[in-house]
């Protein structure tokens, strides 16, 4: 069974880091894409950065850019979101999912989802 498992979320001041994990079992990330996407309270999920099974990365959230980077560990079976100079608007939980190949920002494009992980940036 394919399973995702988000962690390292928690509460963090303004300007601080975070670097969440997204592990799989059940399956090899080797030949899928997995995209980090979060959602606020009372907002839509949206997509943050996404890692294609070749390594590429799309970034699908303006505001994330230069702060934000996504890595993956084959090895560990493991993707990473790490997370820099955070904001209080970053404030959401934080999904990871899985679909074959290639990247897309289109959330209902990917079939396989963890259970979240929240985080807050707050003084």
């Amino acid at each position: 069974q394919l399973q995702l498992v988000e962690s390292g979320g928690g509460l963090v001041q303004p300007g601080g880091s975070l670097r969440l994990s997204c592990a799989a079992s059940g399956f090899t990330l080797d030949y899928y894409a997995i995209g980090w996407f979060r959602q606020a309270p009372g907002k839509e999920r949206e997509g943050v950065l996404c890692i294609s099974s070749s390594g590429g990365s799309a970034n699908y959230a303006d505001s994330v850019k230069g702060r934000f980077t996504i890595s993956r560990d084959n090895a560990k079976n493991t993707v990473y979101l790490q997370m820099n100079s955070l904001k209080p608007e970053d404030t959401a939980v934080y999904y990871c999912a899985a679909r074959v190949l290639l990247c897309d920002y289109d959330v209902a494009r990917f079939g396989s989802w963890g259970q979240g992980t929240q985080v807050t940036v707050s003084s």
